[in-house]
């Protein structure tokens, strides 16, 4: 009697067909309006550089304008980063619509990434620099967004699919 092993959390979550495209780009829209409102509440609410606690002792709210990406590098290059974005959602677009089966985590790193690249993306279109408004107390560290927090949570989720396939190379 052979002895089946259960399946891995990277098949359980993805389904036998996968993850619905519609539920990423779902997601990814879900996540533009959300940095977007929390933008234009911040510049509605908040004097530029004032500090307002949001989490005492952890975060707090400063609005910069940012004309650069992550830690000011390409500061005053908005052009080109604009360029890149709009560059980097289409790359997604496509690559979300031709990929044959996208797993759970995979489409999800493909969602935050996608709604956070646009989120950013529509700033350096519409108003010539990113607003970046959340600020941690505890460490130094930059001043950051709901787009840049959706990417960070890509690269993680694009690790823990390299690390489950690495583990399961196939899939079961």
């Amino acid at each position: 009697m052979t002895q089946r092993r259960p399946p891995s959390i990277h098949a359980l979550a993805s389904g036998p067909r996968g993850v619905s495209r519609t539920a990423l780009l779902g997601l990814a829209v879900l996540l533009v309006l959300l940095d977007q409102g929390s933008k234009a509440w911040v510049r509605q609410h908040l004097l530029p550089g004032v500090v307002a606690p949001l989490i005492p002792g952890l975060v707090q709210l400063r609005w910069v304008r940012n004309s650069g990406a992550a830690f000011s590098l390409f500061t005053d290059a908005t052009g080109l980063l604009a360029l890149l974005s709009l560059v980097v959602a289409v790359m997604l677009l496509i690559w979300l619509w031709r990929a044959p089966r996208l797993g759970l985590w995979q489409g999800l790193a493909l969602a935050f990434l996608l709604g956070g690249t646009v989120g950013n993306g529509i700033d350096r279109w519409r108003l010539g620099h990113v607003t970046d408004f959340l600020e941690l107390v505890p460490i130094s560290f930059p001043i950051f967004n709901g787009a840049d927090l959706a990417i960070n949570l890509a690269v993680a989720c694009f690790a823990i699919d390299a690390l489950s396939r690495r583990r399961d190379p196939n899939g079961t």
